[in-house]
């Protein structure tokens, strides 16, 4: 007979085979979603691409019985300087009051820098029901924007101008690496479509100067990278193509008809959804048209646009809430507000002082019902979801 002991290890055993079973059969099913998103975007550029039915990301019917802190905490990227994450960062983590950390090139002077502060990141224990791995991201495109060395080899713009095949291999290679050094979600691909004079084109970061090259090449490098495990990032939600000017530095108004913004700017994101693409990043741009607030604090782009209108179930998150656009409207704690009611479900703030005051300003008005709990919940629960969804 099985000793006690050894049974319970063979039971977990056997579970944890089941469960890395399944992680590999929902990644080679993504992979193949965009793969296939990929070859039809030629025969079916033209298509609405939001008229069938909605994909939809895994329900959380267990979602825990969460505080209100830590209701808050899953709406909260933070960043913060150095080769060790800060005390205040390990507070966090650990009270469960942040769901994911981004990382910059002075984070690590290596991919093996990266893997150890990863792993450090990793282990630091988190309260019951948020046990799910971290989301750790960085920015990985290619060109100028690429914060560990390796591939991407070239811009999205040198990329996409050998077309998709090469896409998707440079996106399995950039997934391959980033896997290697703990990174479990990549804020790449860039699917703007580049106007002429454009900050995006300018910078060599779009893919393509048409909605059809964009959605073809930038969907192959987000199949390349699912292939490996990795959340794929579209940005920059509804679309940056026609900015001047780079709105980390400088506030952006878009002021295009809203039925050409989505029929060039948006249609890239329609491949991606219907793809099971896991995260939407939206811009912090303002769209005048469609609202007086940037993009991804206004409800009627982060939901009515996005959700709504093209029905992506996956999770979406801010642009740099620090950058000048975003800094222009408020400081930490009302863009936390501002962010959450308009159904972005992530707020990325590169500070960890500016995260905190986030995540505290959620809190107080989860507390005083100012915020409703119900899409607070949904929104964590999405959260929770790509979070357990991440390979180890």
């Amino acid at each position: 007979m099985t000793p006690p002991a050894a049974r319970s290890r063979a039971v977990r055993s056997r579970g944890g085979a089941r469960r890395r079973a399944a992680t590999r059969r929902r990644r080679a099913l993504t992979a193949t979603a965009l793969a296939a998103a990929v070859a039809g975007a030629a025969v079916g550029a033209g298509s609405s691409g939001g008229d069938g039915p909605a994909p939809k990301v895994p329900d959380r019917p267990d979602l825990p019985d969460l505080s209100n802190a830590q209701l808050a905490g899953e709406r909260i990227v933070t960043g913060f300087k150095g080769t060790h994450p800060p005390a205040s960062v390990r507070r966090m983590i650990g009270a469960g009051r942040v769901a994911g950390v981004i990382l910059f090139a002075d984070n690590f002077d290596s991919a093996a820098g990266a893997h150890a502060l990863a792993r450090k990141l990793q282990s630091i224990k988190r309260p019951h029901g948020l046990r799910s791995r971290l989301l750790v991201m960085v920015d990985q495109e290619g060109g100028e924007v690429k914060r560990l060395p390796g591939p991407p080899a070239g811009s999205a713009a040198a990329m996409g101008a050998r077309g998709p095949r090469y896409c998707r291999h440079q996106g399995s290679k950039a997934g391959h690496l980033l896997r290697g050094a703990g990174i479990n979600v990549d804020l790449a691909p860039v699917l703007d479509v580049a106007r002429r004079g454009s900050a995006i084109g300018a910078e060599h970061r779009a893919f393509g100067h048409t909605a059809k090259a964009v959605a073809s090449r930038a969907n192959a490098f987000a199949a390349g990278l699912a292939g490996t495990g990795l959340a794929a990032t579209a940005k920059h939600f509804p679309g940056l193509g026609a900015a001047a000017v780079n709105t980390d530095v400088a506030v952006e108004r878009i002021d295009i008809p809203t039925a050409r913004l989505r029929a060039i700017d948006e249609r890239p994101y329609r491949r991606f959804i219907a793809a099971h693409g896991p995260m939407v990043m939206v811009s912090t741009a303002i769209y005048p048209r469609l609202s007086g607030l940037p993009a991804a604090l206004s409800h009627a782009v982060a939901t009515g646009e996005l959700r709504d209108r093209l029905r992506f179930h996956g999770v979406s998150i801010s642009d740099s809430l620090e950058s000048t656009s975003a800094r222009a409207v408020g400081g930490p704690a009302r863009l936390a507000r501002l962010g959450a009611s308009a159904g972005t479900d992530l707020l990325l703030y590169t500070s960890p002082h500016d995260a905190l005051a986030g995540t505290t300003e959620l809190t107080r008005d989860l507390r005083s019902s100012r915020l409703g709990h119900a899409g607070f919940r949904a929104s964590a629960g999405r959260v929770l979801a790509l979070r357990s969804s991440l390979p180890g």
